[in-house]
């Protein structure tokens, strides 16, 4: 049996001990929080190869982006620059949307390809003469000159070779300055005859003057 005065420190006892379960309770969650927050935050760690990665993207500058071609996504760019390649004789960009980046696309051509841009030159950012004349200082072997297309045009199209037994049409559904950008797609035309007219009235429009 035990008297009024130990029963009163028992329960004194027993209170004590439920503030200290209390008190380890919650320094249990808090550690568990605190573990919970290392491992969350470990998931934004890279490791040293992650990290070489990373700054070999930022030197390279590679802002790649893709389009729909031969039904399969591809980069713009190589798509591009593979279709230009192919052109023995000549190459014409009807496009009323061009930029520094179609001139790039351009490079690409082989030497001695007659190259003709047909372009209204509208939009925001609009090819100007002192664009031109750098990339024509940087790249002498690519002869480019230009022609208006009279406003009457709203595809873009590619014709390789016009005239003669290697003639190609390619349907562009962006301008080449910006393609990719959204979801966009380029694909050829076999049926060239039907070009023939179009492309015989684009050759008698006056030369195009970039703006300075």
């Amino acid at each position: 049996m035990i008297g009024q005065r130990e029963l009163l420190q028992l329960s004194m006892e027993t209170a004590n001990n439920r503030i200290e379960i209390c008190k380890i309770n919650s320094d249990m969650i808090s550690i568990e929080k605190q573990i919970s927050d290392v491992v969350e935050g470990l998931k934004d760690v890279v490791t040293k190869s992650e990290l070489a990665d990373m700054m070999n993207s930022f030197i390279s500058g590679d802002d790649e982006k893709w389009l729909m071609y031969n039904a399969k996504f591809s980069s713009a760019d190589e798509v591009y620059a593979s279709i230009y390649r192919q052109a023995k004789v000549s190459i014409y960009v009807v496009d009323n949307y061009i930029g520094l980046r179609t001139l790039v696309h351009l490079k690409n051509s082989q030497s001695g390809v007659s190259i003709i841009l047909f372009s209204d030159n509208v939009g925001n950012n609009k090819l100007h003469n002192i664009e031109f004349t750098d990339f024509c200082k940087e790249y002498p072997n690519v002869k480019i000159s230009m022609q208006k297309t009279g406003g009457i045009f709203h595809d873009r199209f590619i014709v390789l070779d016009y005239g003669t037994a290697d003639e190609r049409v390619f349907l562009c559904g962006a301008s080449s300055k910006d393609a990719g950008a959204r979801i966009t797609s380029i694909v050829e035309d076999y049926g060239t005859k039907k070009y023939a007219s179009v492309m015989a009235t684009l050759l008698q429009n006056p030369p195009l003057v970039l703006p300075r």
